[in-house]
């Protein structure tokens, strides 16, 4: 058995805990420091499948705005985070846009989409 340990700062609550985790593969063998179950969750998710919300912006063609603010629907898996944003930073929306409208669809094969976070009109002519 060959035991690993890291330090991971826990981001499920206000508090931010300093956890301590000794894992062997994806085998979480100990967790201490957390001040909640909270903490227990994050570390083992963390060590086997650690997962990440998307949050920026894309490009609008005739919007008020050039851009407008999205965001993914559920946090996807690190690994696909670039992929993700590279693919993002290529598409152009015509507005007007609409709150939750679907920006990405399954984003890189994870089935979660990329959904506008507000609506944005049409620039006045």
């Amino acid at each position: 058995m060959v035991k690993e340990k890291t330090k991971l700062i826990c981001i499920d609550c206000p508090v931010g805990c300093e956890i301590n985790v000794t894992y062997d593969g994806e085998t979480v063998l100990e967790v201490d420091g957390n001040k909640c179950k909270k903490g227990i969750n994050y570390a083992e998710t963390e060590i086997v499948d650690p997962k990440r919300m998307i949050v920026t912006t894309v490009r609008v063609v005739k919007g008020l705005h050039t851009l407008v603010p999205v965001r993914s629907t559920e946090a996807i898996p690190k690994n696909k985070i670039f992929k993700v944003l590279d693919k993002l930073c290529k598409i152009e929306l015509d507005a007007p846009v609409e709150i939750h409208q679907v920006v990405l669809s399954n984003a890189a094969g994870t089935g979660v989409d990329i959904i506008a976070s507000r609506s944005l009109p049409a620039m006045m002519e």
